[in-house]
């Protein structure tokens, strides 16, 4: 699937939870709903993936977890804050770095309109 395909189907999906839902939960909630809406729209996805990271040629489980590896070609890191931070940008373009995945999306649901709060990278 293609990237733009497959982030407007995550999108979709990400702003029917928002819909139905609303702003003010808790990020684990928004996950759990966004991966039941994703599985409705036959995306295919892994939640809570470990991510390793390797220091000086050792694999590490520091405890890292990508919130959603969609079709093993976007990473989604879902939030549920007041204001996106700088810090939020960082961890996801960290994300893609160590896994090599160059496409992510940062969905914070805790806006009013969800547009506002969806962020693509591309490194």
């Amino acid at each position: 699937m293609e990237f733009d395909e497959l982030s407007r189907g995550v999108i979709g999906c990400a702003i029917e939870v928002h819909r139905s839902l609303g702003p003010g939960l808790l990020e684990s909630t928004h996950r759990q709903c966004l991966a039941c809406e994703l599985s409705h729209a036959q995306i295919p996805f892994q939640t809570e993936v470990p991510l390793p990271v390797r220091y000086k040629n050792v694999l590490l489980d520091c405890g890292y977890r990508i919130d959603l590896l969609v079709s093993a070609d976007l990473i989604v890191e879902v939030k549920s804050v007041e204001t996106l931070l700088p810090i939020h940008q960082a961890q996801i373009l960290t994300y893609v770095r160590l896994v090599k995945i160059p496409i992510g999306l940062l969905i914070n649901f805790n806006v009013m309109k969800l547009q506002n709060g969806i962020k693509r990278f591309v490194l």
